[in-house]
């Protein structure tokens, strides 16, 4: 199932790829948030490809064209995460496929064809970057760390939008990048690029490929409390190398404190 998952990320990255090169046409779900032509057409060639091959499977996909029914193993499909970096020509956007077995994640696939990088995980047996092994970083205390996180489609409406606690550890580590993509940034978790990752708003669909990839090069995540991580459970998530994780919760929930009491 790992070599079907990442064929088909390959199949649905050359789509990607194809699409950049070209005019699209989009509409918009939110005023941040936007679906492709490109969005869809990955999701029907990957949709349809699962549907063959294992129709007893579940399937959740971003865009609808999932199929929902009683099975102990789900396919996760992000068709292209990052969508609105590829509708403005940054190159920062990545096939994500997950499949989880009675809720847990089995496997995880992460393709970023600009790139030409395949991240790829199976629980218990480790993540790797193109053939190579994945080691998460050693940097040892927060005020030495390289973080990312995201921003929420619903923070013009929404007070709890983790820009005060972007702002708040701002001040406390090297620096933060917000690249836009949630699965390649818990993939840059793993290879070792950043330290850590936090966000909200997240769905199940955003995170399972890379959380799972992160797992398995050693992260650390939870919840925004420290409790278990479930790709299926909550949207929120913490992604560390695990030396600054009791440091990095420790400051979003004084960024939280200092929130509520502002």
């Amino acid at each position: 199932m790992l070599d079907f998952a990442i064929d088909l990320a390959y199949r649905a990255g050359a789509l990607i790829r194809a699409g950049a090169e070209r005019d699209i046409s989009y509409e918009p779900k939110q005023h941040a948030d936007v679906v492709t032509e490109v969005d869809r057409a990955s999701e029907a060639l990957i949709v349809g490809a699962i549907r063959a091959r294992y129709p007893d499977h579940a399937i959740i996909a971003e865009e609808g064209s999932g199929v929902s029914m009683s099975s102990p193993y789900t396919w996760l499909i992000d068709p292209l995460d990052g969508t609105l970096n590829f509708l403005h020509g940054l190159p920062i956007f990545a096939v994500s496929i997950a499949l989880l077995a009675y809720n847990e994640p089995l496997l995880g696939v992460v393709y970023d064809p600009m790139r030409n990088e395949l991240f790829y995980a199976e629980r218990g047996h480790g993540a790797f970057l193109n053939g190579r092994r994945l080691r998460v970083s050693q940097t040892p205390v927060l005020a030495r760390s390289l973080l990312s996180s995201g921003l929420p489609y619903d923070r013009f409406e929404q007070p709890d939008n983790n820009l005060a606690e972007m702002t708040y550890l701002a001040m406390l580590v090297q620096d933060i990048r917000r690249p836009g993509s949630a699965a390649l940034d818990l993939c840059a978790v793993a290879a070792g690029r950043t330290d850590g990752h936090w966000e909200l708003g997240l769905k199940p669909w955003d995170v399972a490929a890379g959380g799972l990839i992160a797992l398995e090069a050693g992260a650390t995540i939870t919840d925004w409390q420290g409790g278990v991580w479930r790709p299926l459970a909550g949207d929120r998530l913490v992604a560390t190398n695990g030396l600054i994780h009791a440091e990095l919760l420790a400051a979003l929930a004084a960024a939280r404190r200092n929130r509520t009491n502002g």
